[in-house]
């Protein structure tokens, strides 16, 4: 009987028609995701033009903001409230200066060049720790260089020479043979703890720490695996608990934290008194603000009101909208930079890319963390906002080298060459770029060599400009037929 029913049941299945198997419906949110991936990059000049944009808001951004919250400080200083606010105006010029020219410099040449800012950097951080060093007695980390009316912090050069050096070093090496001692990872990691130390003894563990974050970041890009980063983050934690155990004001700095987890401080009149001055900013900004320059937080109640609470200061005069517009952009600026480094030429550049992203994003996230208590107060500023001379230089300069990364990109180097440059590397003089085989076909003709055949080039990158008559016309960039 069962082995009746069984064969009808078999009979009965042959006799149903097979319904062939319709592939999963597409999600909305996957779609959408499509969507925009698809949008993006049919637009190949869209990571340089959302750099260099969010740059330089950010930039104009920094000035306004630095004349706004340094005017009590400035007066009670110089009699002027504008004497900081111009100081900080010369040298983000001075890094828009340097700005260009890490835009006209091209990546092959930077990578020539990085040896020596290496060098440079180590020997920066070794004269700090002698009598040139100053700014042990104002904020107790001796980690700056005084040069004339100037100061620079080694340190901040170092955070950028190790990115670009790094990404030299470790460009296609086998992350698998990390132990190795001709695969280039033992003699980064020698270098990178050096200057660890050497920043650490500067009394400077804020920094100290947002080094080795960028030291983490160029392994991990460069595909060693997240056990080994593991053991440099324990390495960290381990240094953080020395710290909250060994007292002092960072032992207060955690003990201050951990109170504001609570939402409650201890000591609004001592250890605590930065961190709740800062809190009580944001929450008078509510949603809207105070409005530009009327802030009461920077008539000597929050300490360090141009430098490091920055952000509060945002948050009080320009409100929620002004504090979720920063974290935007520096959220726009990781996501463009990586997305160039994905699509980067070269995996020396890619890794130089992802580097300097990573040390921008992070410095600014951590700064943020802190402010709104999220982190403990660590001391480092907020990135091309923060009132700091070499910061401001040195962090623009690094994001000039990110926008030429970017315009470096194939689609981006064909566009150029098929369709010209945009109107802001007219405007300013910057060069065509060219793909690394045009460079190297230039540099065999100058020498006399047969010149390499160009035609896998052009099947990449199309027919140079240069090769044709006339451009057509074009309406945002792309060829626009003509009216009849």
């Amino acid at each position: 009987m069962q082995r009746q029913m069984q064969h009808s049941q078999q009979r009965q299945m042959q006799r149903r028609p097979q319904r062939a198997q319709q592939p999963a419906a597409e999600s909305r949110l996957s779609a959408a995701v499509r969507r925009i991936e698809a949008a993006l990059d049919a637009r190949p000049l869209i990571d340089y033009t959302m750099i260099r944009s969010i740059v330089l808001f950010l930039a104009g951004l920094g000035v306004v903001m630095a004349m706004s919250s340094s005017m009590a400080t400035s007066f009670a200083a110089s009699a002027s409230v504008w004497a900081q606010a111009a100081r900080q105006a010369i040298m983000v010029v001075f890094g828009l200066v340097l700005f260009w020219v890490a835009l006209q410099t091209p990546p092959e040449r930077l990578r020539r060049a990085s040896n020596w800012l290496m060098i440079i950097s180590i020997c920066l951080l070794v004269a700090v720790l002698t009598s040139l060093g100053t700014g042990r007695e104002e904020v107790g980390s001796q980690s700056w260089l005084a040069i004339g009316p100037l100061r620079l912090q080694p340190s901040e050069v170092a955070r950028v020479a190790i990115a670009m050096w790094g990404a030299q070093v470790l460009e296609h090496k086998d992350p698998k043979r990390i132990g190795a001692i001709d695969n280039g990872f033992v003699g980064f990691g020698a270098v990178a703890t050096l200057c660890v130390l050497l920043i650490g003894m500067q009394g400077d563990m804020g920094m100290a720490l947002s080094f080795a974050v960028v030291v983490a970041f160029i392994l991990l890009f460069a595909g060693v695996s997240l056990k080994a980063v593991g053991v440099l983050a324990a390495g960290g934690f381990v240094a953080l608990l020395i710290a909250f155990f060994s007292g002092g004001f960072r032992s207060n700095r955690f003990h201050v934290y951990f109170d504001a987890l609570h939402g409650h401080f201890d000591d609004t009149k001592g250890a605590a008194f930065q961190s709740h001055q800062g809190f009580l900013s944001l929450a008078d900004g509510n949603v809207f603000g105070v409005g530009l320059g009327q802030s009461r937080a920077k008539w000597f109640y929050l300490p360090e009101a141009r430098n490091d609470f920055i952000f509060a200061v945002i948050g009080e005069e320009l409100g929620l909208w002004g504090g979720a517009l920063v974290i935007a952009l520096f959220a726009l600026l990781a996501f463009f930079g990586l997305r160039t480094a994905r699509r980067a030429q070269s995996q020396y550049q890619a890794l130089m890319a992802a580097s300097l992203t990573a040390a921008v994003v992070s410095q600014a996230f951590v700064n943020i963390g802190y402010v709104v208590g999220l982190l403990p107060v660590t001391g480092i500023q907020l990135p091309m906002l923060s009132a700091g001379g070499s910061s401001a230089v040195i962090t623009l300069g690094a994001m000039g080298v990110l926008a030429n990364i970017a315009r470096h990109e194939p689609d981006a180097i064909s566009s150029m060459q098929n369709y010209g440059r945009p109107v802001f590397d007219r405007a300013f003089f910057i060069a065509e770029p060219r793909a690394l085989e045009q460079g190297r076909s230039a540099r065999q003709v100058q020498q006399g060599e047969p010149e390499r055949r160009q035609q896998p080039r052009r099947e990449r990158f199309g027919t140079p400009v240069t090769a044709r008559a006339a451009a057509p016309q074009r309406y945002h960039g792309q060829p626009r037929t003509p009216r009849h």
